[in-house]
């Protein structure tokens, strides 16, 4: 095959935003061998697949995974002048008032990490995890954050995680897209929207495709009423006949291209039905995710659904859960969002590690940033209505499965939660880790874009040592 055919065949769907189309040149490409960077990985692989449990608008780390037993002394007290000196943020110098966490941290497992009373079945399951402790990032904005977070970059227009992995690794489905996205929310949203699953600059087909949680999973791949799979066949040759009555006329490669990605199309249409239809799943295994509660069983449908997906081959899957912005009634909302991922997050581990597949499977949980240790001066003084505001400086986030050493804590923050100063983490380096778990050397799998090498860690980054098993 010549590289104009395969240049043609990219351009033919170019502009495909994450539909069908780009589904099936993803796989096309992907049979031809041509859809990974890599002849083969960089390091020895520890993880197979990603499933990124991304929690859309910064969870609360000093209420979930921190306990700071100093800012419970002296909750109400103003914060300590150190922790203002070089702040530029005049609405938390208003009024820097400390705001202790009402939750109840317990340790938990052999290991003995300390998780929150809102999360008690992740906390079961702390064996298994290496929390980190001490990120942060150099933005407290929700937009630019979920994008340096989910790309590596707080400008729009950059590849995604997920984007990145499957250029370097390709897919190993055939029938199904290397990156996958799913959402679930508490009513609010995404600030940054698709962009943080998005190409950016690499080909359209390593875009991630978003399958829906109602209706139709993917648009364009249901038959219209009426139409057998018989009769799609039928229609699909006839399609096809005539192209190559086009192509031999114009020798236009792009027309060739198109029917092979009719072709992948079809197949699709048998796989994706398939993957979804939940029915063969035992009862047990259906109670374990939570589908059997409303609270649970959205987030939780997409957990399983991830475990399926990488069954399947399926490189890359992000279930994005929002919103976890808690301005004000921190206790109440956040318990809410808990309620709603605490059962499927446990269970994707306890499901893999009992299906031997949580060795070759990289699970990772976070947000954008933390939050502060300073009751949120906005929204009032309320007793039980108080809230946190956005903080860059620390926060939580955990890892577990392929590459990842279980049962550890990463990292510390000062006395109040509010700066990392032990073993401390960037995004940029969280992403270099990860990469390392998939065989990748971040500083060697670069895409030239405008006169430039570009890479999901920029010029920045280091592989968190301390991670690793």
């Amino acid at each position: 095959m010549s590289d104009s055919l395969a240049i043609n065949r990219r351009a033919f769907l170019n502009g495909a935003a994450g539909g069908f189309g780009s589904i099936a040149l993803s796989h096309l490409l992907a049979t031809e061998g041509r859809s990974a960077a890599l002849s083969s990985p960089h390091l020895p692989a520890r993880a197979k697949n990603v499933i990124f449990l991304f929690m859309v608008g910064a969870p609360s780390h000093l209420d979930l995974y921190d306990p700071k037993p100093e800012l419970t002394k002296r909750h109400g007290q103003r914060a300590p002048d150190h922790l203002l000196e070089g702040l530029n943020d005049p609405v938390v110098k208003a009024s820097p008032t400390l705001f202790s966490s009402p939750r109840v941290f317990r340790p938990q497992g052999q290991s003995g990490t300390e998780i929150s009373d809102y999360l008690p079945r992740i906390g079961s399951m702390a064996d298994e995890i290496c929390l980190v402790r001490s990120m942060h990032t150099h933005t407290n904005v929700h937009d630019p954050a979920q994008l340096l977070w989910g790309c590596g970059n707080t400008l729009f227009g950059h590849p995604s995680m997920g984007s990145w992995v499957n250029y370097g690794l390709g897919s190993e489905s055939k029938n199904l897209p290397g990156f996958v996205v799913m959402t679930s929310d508490s009513g609010h949203g995404i600030c940054s929207g698709s962009n943080i699953w998005s190409n950016g600059f690499l080909p359209s087909q390593y875009r991630g495709v978003t399958f829906r949680g109602k209706g139709t999973p993917v648009l364009n791949v249901t038959n219209p009423a009426g139409v057998s799979r018989e009769d799609q066949r039928a229609r699909i040759d006839a399609v096809r006949d005539l192209n190559r009555q086009r192509l031999a006329i114009t020798g236009d490669d792009e027309i060739n291209a198109r029917i092979e990605a009719y072709e992948m199309a079809f197949r699709m249409q048998a796989a994706v039905p398939e993957l979804v239809d939940l029915k063969g799943e035992t009862e047990s295994t259906r109670e374990m995710y939570g589908l059997n509660q409303k609270t649970t069983r959205d987030f939780g449908s997409n957990c399983l659904l991830a475990r399926r997906m990488v069954e399947r081959g399926v490189r890359f899957v992000m279930l994005a859960h929002s919103n976890w912005d808690h301005h004000s009634n921190l206790n109440k909302q956040l318990k809410i969002d808990c309620d709603m991922v605490d059962t499927g997050c446990a269970a994707l581990i306890q499901d893999l590690k009992q299906r031997g597949m949580l060795d070759e499977t990289l699970i990772v949980w976070g947000g954008e940033f933390g939050r502060t240790p300073m009751n949120e001066v906005r929204r009032g003084f309320t007793p039980g209505k108080e809230g946190r505001d956005h903080h860059p400086y620390a926060f939580s986030t955990w890892l577990a499965g392929g590459g990842v050493r279980p049962g550890t804590v990463v990292g510390a923050t000062d006395e109040f939660g509010y700066h990392a100063v032990e073993d401390r983490v960037h995004i940029h380096d969280l992403h270099a880790t990860m990469m390392h778990c998939m065989g990748i050397d971040h500083e060697r799998l670069t895409y030239r874009h405008q006169g430039r090498d570009h890479r999901l860690t920029d010029v920045h980054g280091k592989v968190v040592r301390k991670i690793l098993a």
